[in-house]
């Protein structure tokens, strides 16, 4: 099988319908989106810091692909096979994940600068991704309807980025820069 379809071309692509869209219709922003926000997971996965992290961090990978083909599903059509979806389990996961951070981190007093260490960094920036995707995806929901635990699942996703960021500059001993506003 040849990667390349050339259907693309005129700037049209399919959602797993068939049903062709414009590449710059905000599903397709949303789901490449989410695509991205992956990219960024996986660099953070590769971290030597996230070698206790790898499974869990691979499952959050395997969620964003259940996005994705949420994402990519036509909601005026039925498919004919079935798509994977997002359960309040995944939500759950995070959220033990963060707590169990939470509890070895020192309180958080005020906003932090994202940095300290490179790997710290990525865990960054793949939070700003996925709050970015998180944005797509409730416009796309205010144009048609969006699984609510899609959304969900993004928002606590971007505060277990959060606090991942935390535990990595935590572990790495990595200064954790408090924002000071200038006033």
């Amino acid at each position: 099988m040849k990667i390349y379809t050339k259907t693309g071309d005129t700037g049209q692509t399919s959602l797993i319908s068939g049903r062709r869209v414009s590449k710059a219709d905000i599903r397709i922003d949303a789901y490449g989106t989410v695509d991205e926000l992956n990219a960024w997971i996986g660099l953070v996965r590769d971290q030597a810091i996230n070698a206790s992290r790898r499974d869990l961090l691979k499952e959050v990978q395997d969620r964003l692909f259940t996005v994705g083909a949420t994402l990519a599903s036509d909601p005026e059509k039925t498919v004919r096979k079935p798509i994977p979806d997002i359960d309040e389990a995944d939500i759950t996961l995070l959220e033990q994940a963060m707590d169990g951070m939470d509890a070895e981190l020192p309180e958080l007093r005020a906003f932090v600068l994202p940095g300290g260490h490179e790997s710290v960094s990525y865990a960054h920036l793949a939070r700003t991704v996925c709050r970015r995707a998180e944005r797509l995806v409730i416009a796309l929901n205010d144009e048609t309807p969006v699984d609510p635990l899609v959304i969900q699942y993004l928002n606590r996703l971007s505060d277990y980025l959060f606090v991942l960021s935390r535990k990595m500059a935590h572990e790495l001993q990595a200064e954790e820069v408090a924002w000071k506003p200038r006033v």
